[in-house]
């Protein structure tokens, strides 16, 4: 599979009087997506920070397309861009239960080494894992 897809319920607090999602819980609802897809492949954040690894974003980009509503169930479909070097890229499509597109996206995040706080290569063991990934 070229993608990894997560689910996501609307919750109360991330919504205005209206029902309506802020904004800024797309964001949030994207690092689901590719929290999930580093899971399909055995890896966390916290094992990779245990590494020497940190994996700030450096770029984020929304669409805005249609709204999300409190308690919509929501899938997040997250995809690596490109193979990574000093970067990581992936591209988001988030939909409503309906189908509905509400939002696209992607996001760059780079490669940290904790110990020398410069930016590094992707770790061998994410490539190796890659080997059969199909972009």
């Amino acid at each position: 599979m070229n993608y990894n897809e997560a689910e996501i319920r609307v919750r109360y607090g991330e919504t205005d009087q209206m029902g309506v999602v802020y904004h800024g819980n797309y964001a949030v609802y994207f690092e689901v997506g590719r929290t999930e897809w580093l899971r399909e492949f055995g890896l966390t954040y916290s094992g990779m920070e245990a590494d020497g690894i940190m994996l700030p974003v450096v770029s984020l980009s929304i669409n805005y397309k249609n709204s999300a509503r409190y308690d919509d169930v929501l899938k997040v479909k997250t995809t690596l861009k490109k193979m990574p070097t000093a970067s990581i890229e992936f591209e988001y499509e988030l939909r409503n239960d309906s189908d509905v597109l509400l939002a696209t996206g992607s996001t760059i995040l780079a490669f940290i080494d904790t110990l020398k706080n410069r930016p590094t290569r992707c770790p061998k063991y994410l490539l190796d894992k890659l080997q059969n990934y199909s972009l």
